[in-house]
């Protein structure tokens, strides 16, 4: 790595140009329709298809058998990113609509793929050759995942089995991607006077919609109006009704998809002759066993509660020297921390004031580019699907194209809800010798422009756009040889730690200082501010720990037991690790679009990657927090390999150890005293 001229050259990203390689490999999205969507998906499902055959009739070896597996699996991505992801960010329904019924036939493609008996028959085959034998690199890698692929599509079943478990498969599909989108469209409010808005700022109240009576306001479930109403509203009726609403929703449309979602997954962890769907899906994960999450869980639970325990009592106590009497209820919670918070003299909508868009991601580029070795450019013609979006290239110090991104980030109506990362060409080496420059999307639903401001970012918004570009570099900077292994295609309880890594960051105000500049003067956020505003990270850390316990938790209980649990005492027994009233009259697992979304029997991969992540990071608090040696280091062991090494692998080489949740408990202030 050349360090020296790091910095410099990340910085230059804010020139623009045209990509030297997007009109001949990006996507022209401006000419998006319901009849390209499906055209794209045909196109791409035809050549798989095409592959596929070519497989099941060549005599056995690896070129051709197990790389046009390979290639098709690419294809159909390349298909996704062109057709089914506009289900998530399409302006026109009917292009949702189409990109969703992609989405159907790509992932039933993908389920199917495994239930070939003609493909089983050609792998299997060659897996007895000599050459598979002697196989090296990430060859032989390939061929097991393969072979465990077909073990888990009941190859090794009698045939009616085999036909119940893909008619299981496919169903289950289907109530995913309508969970989903159930979600994504849901619409609720509630109308409230500019008196109601007490304790909210003038500029919140600026970017709300006329509600639908005559001098009110609409205040939705979209995340820039219900976080900070949640957090600011003086009004506790109000928080409660809106809370109420954002974890209701979709009801009545999704808690029977839900329920018959969780049947078939038993059944078919039965049939592969597993007890439970979590036991057949960690076969996959880092965890290997649900046994593991639990003693990972029995572990940090105690230190958890105890945090959790106090300062639900210190919130409790504020709140009622403020007026209301009695048990601190999940609606209140949030606005008593943004009072602490304000108490130590952080005014989050001052904070977002040092937090403009445009200089976050200058500060985003110039970090990723010291620490690793990159730099961006943003690309003029973007050609996107809605003319907010930004097209970035990702370039290595010396110029070189890596990789291409896009940057949606503003709510809209019908929109996907929270904040994602989706690839949409996947990173492999290709027939040719040369590497498949990888493309992929930051989502999200960050605080829009309005009026003369620009979008000024809460800190919670920054740490999620890190989050986010952490999935994005792990998609980016791959040199897996094969797309079975490429971007996010590693454990799915690891493929979080990259995300979580980056969040370390922004809390260090040295760094933080760098980019957040406020957005009239230019003038850095105040030392005091920023040093506020670290120094408080683990203020109630113990009530936000807990509600990702109590999220882990709801999901194994969903998948680790009984077929068809009782969705609500599910609820209120895991909810009681945050110590605060479960509210009753609620279903949010009807908008807990994880259990639906590849999450399922996973969600604890969050805490799991966050002990991780906060582990590596801990070589960069020791060794230079933004040390272009340990980011030399961290994007050869971690972001590289993706999925063509074991995550406990990548993690030993990268730390020189096994990993500890030492430095998560020691960071909120958790560690047991001696």
């Amino acid at each position: 790595m050349r360090a020296p001229g790091l910095a410099r050259t990340s910085r230059s990203r804010s020139k623009t140009g045209t990509a030297r390689y997007h009109r001949g490999v990006l996507y022209d999205y401006t000419a998006a329709t319901v009849e390209s969507v499906a055209s794209e998906t045909d196109a791409a499902l035809a050549k798989a298809d095409s592959l596929l055959a070519a497989a099941a009739a060549a005599a056995p070896s690896f070129e051709s058998t197990l790389l046009p597996l390979e290639l098709a699996g690419a294809a159909v991505a390349v298909g996704y990113g062109r057709g089914a992801f506009l289900a998530q960010v399409h302006t026109d329904s009917a292009v949702r609509d189409a990109g969703q019924e992609a989405e159907e036939r790509i992932s039933k493609w993908r389920v199917g793929v495994p239930f070939r008996e003609d493909i089983y028959r050609a792998v299997r085959a060659f897996a007895e050759t000599d050459e598979a034998a002697a196989l090296d690199g990430e060859r032989p890698r390939l061929l097991d995942f393969w072979l465990r692929d077909f073990r888990r599509a009941g190859q090794e079943l009698d045939p009616e089995q085999r036909a119940e478990l893909e008619s299981l498969r496919n169903r289950l599909v289907e109530l995913e991607v309508a969970f989903q989108r159930n979600v994504n469209e849901y619409q609720d409010q509630i109308d409230v006077t500019r008196e109601q808005l007490a304790g909210l700022p003038d500029d919140y109240v600026d970017r709300l919609s006329p509600g639908s009576r005559d001098g009110t306001y609409r205040v939705s479930l979209d995340y820039p109006e219900l976080n900070p109403f949640l957090e600011q509203a003086r009004d506790r009726t109000l928080r409660e009704q809106l809370f109420r609403k954002h974890w209701s929703r979709s009801v009545d449309k999704n808690r029977p998809l839900l329920a018959e979602a969780l049947r078939l997954r038993q059944r078919i962890a039965e049939l592969l002759g597993h007890p439970t769907w979590a036991h057949y899906g960690m076969e996959l994960k880092m965890a290997s066993d649900p046994q593991r999450v639990a003693d990972f869980y029995a572990e940090l639970t105690p230190a958890i509660a105890a945090a959790t325990e106090g300062e639900v009592a210190t919130l409790a106590s504020a709140m009622n020297a403020d007026g209301p009497d009695g048990q601190l209820e999940v609606w209140d919670w949030r606005y008593y921390d943004d009072q602490a918070r304000r108490a130590l003299g952080i005014d989050q909508s001052k904070v977002s004031e040092y937090l403009p868009l445009e200089a976050v991601m200058d500060g985003l580029f110039e970090i990723t580019g010291e620490v690793l070795g990159l730099s961006y450019r943003q690309v003029a013609d973007t050609r996107a699907w809605h003319d907010s979006v930004r097209l970035y290239e990702i370039l290595s110090a010396d110029g070189e194209l890596i990789a291409s991104f896009y940057a949606d980030l503003f709510p809209r109506e019908g929109k996907f809800g929270h904040a994602a990362a989706y690839q949409l060409v996947v990173g492999h080496r290709r027939t040719d010798g040369e590497y498949e420059k990888p493309v992929s999307a930051i989502v999200a639903n960050f605080t829009p422009p309005s009026g003369d401001r620009p979008s000024l970012l809460t800190h919670r918004e920054v740490e999620t756009l890190f989050h986010e570009f952490g999935h994005i570099l792990h998609m980016s900077l791959t040199r897996a040889e094969f797309a079975r292994f490429s971007g996010a295609e590693t454990e799915w309880d690891f493929v979080e730690a990259p995300s979580q890594i980056m969040q370390h960051w922004i809390w260090n105000a040295s760094v933080l200082r760098r980019f957040a500049r406020h957005y009239r003067t230019g003038e850095p956020m105040p030392p005091e501010l920023a040093s506020q505003l670290v120094g408080a990270r683990m203020l109630n850390v113990g009530i936000r720990t807990a509600t990702q316990a109590f999220y882990g938790a709801l999901d194994l209980g969903l998948h680790a037991g009984d077929a068809s649990p009782d969705l609500d005492d599910v609820l209120r027994s895991t909810y009681a690790v945050t110590r605060m009233p479960y509210p009753e009259g609620t279903f949010m697992l009807s908008g807990f679009a994880h259990v639906m979304g590849g999450y399922d029997a996973g969600y604890y991969g969050y805490m799991w990657s966050e002990v991780i992540g906060d582990d590596m990071f801990g070589r960069f608090a020791a060794e230079g927090v933004l040390s272009p040696s340990v980011g030399a280091d961290y994007r050869r062991e971690i972001l590289e390999p993706n999925g063509s090494r074991s995550a406990d692998d990548m993690v030993r080489a990268f730390l020189g150890r096994e990993p500890s949740n030492e430095a998560f408990l020691r960071l909120r202030g958790m560690l047991p005293r001696e």
